[in-house]
C-alpha cells in the first residue's frame, strides 16, 4: 500500500514546486532582456545610420516643400487657389503621424496615385527617384523627431492598420 504524505508534506512540495517556477522565469527574463539588449545595440547603430541617410534625403528632396525643419508650408490647412493643399508638416502639430508606416511610404513612393480618385496634390512621387530603402530612411529620420507620445500614438495606428489587414 502506498504511503499517504502528509498535508505538511504537500504544503512544502507545493512551495518548493512554485519557488522553482518562479526561479525559471526569473532566468528565463533576465536571458530575454540580456538578448533583447544585444539586439537593441546592434539595431540602434543601424537605426542610426537610416536615420542619418534620411536626413540627408529629407533635406534634398523633402524640406523644399515641408521645410527645412518640417514645419510644412504656411497656413497648411487652407486650400490654395488652385484647389490644392498645401505641404503639411511632418513634425508633431501636423497629421503626419496619423497615418500608418504603409500609408506614408505609399504616399511617399506613389504620389497623386497613392490618394482617392480625384484628389488633387502636388505631392511629387518620389518612387522613380528613391529606393524603398531611402524612403523608409526618409520616413524614419521624419519619426525620430517626434516625441515618445507621439511615436507612441503613430505606432498604435500602425498596429492597428496591420491588425486589420486580411
Amino acid at each position: 500500500m502506498p504511503k499517504k504524505s502528509s498535508p505538511r508534506l504537500a504544503a512544502r512540495k507545493s512551495v518548493y514546486i512554485g519557488l522553482a517556477v518562479v526561479l525559471a522565469a526569473v532566468v528565463a527574463g533576465a536571458a530575454f532582456f540580456a538578448l533583447k539588449s544585444a539586439l537593441t545595440s546592434k539595431t540602434d547603430s543601424a537605426r542610426m545610420a537610416q536615420v542619418e541617410t534620411g536626413r540627408r534625403i529629407y533635406a534634398e528632396a523633402c524640406a523644399a516643400c515641408h521645410g527645412a525643419s518640417l514645419e510644412g508650408q504656411a497656413n497648411w490647412r487652407k486650400r490654395l487657389p488652385n484647389g490644392r493643399m498645401p505641404a503639411p508638416p511632418h513634425d508633431a502639430s501636423g497629421h503626419t503621424w496619423h497615418h500608418s508606416d504603409e500609408v506614408l511610404f505609399r504616399i511617399t513612393k506613389d504620389g497623386p496615385a497613392a490618394y482617392p480618385a480625384g484628389y488633387q496634390t502636388d505631392m511629387l512621387a518620389f518612387g522613380g527617384r528613391l529606393t524603398e530603402e531611402e524612403i523608409a530612411a526618409t520616413l524614419a529620420f521624419i519619426k525620430s523627431t517626434w516625441s515618445p507620445e507621439i511615436k507612441a500614438k503613430q505606432e498604435r495606428i500602425d498596429l492597428d492598420s496591420q491588425r486589420r489587414k486580411p
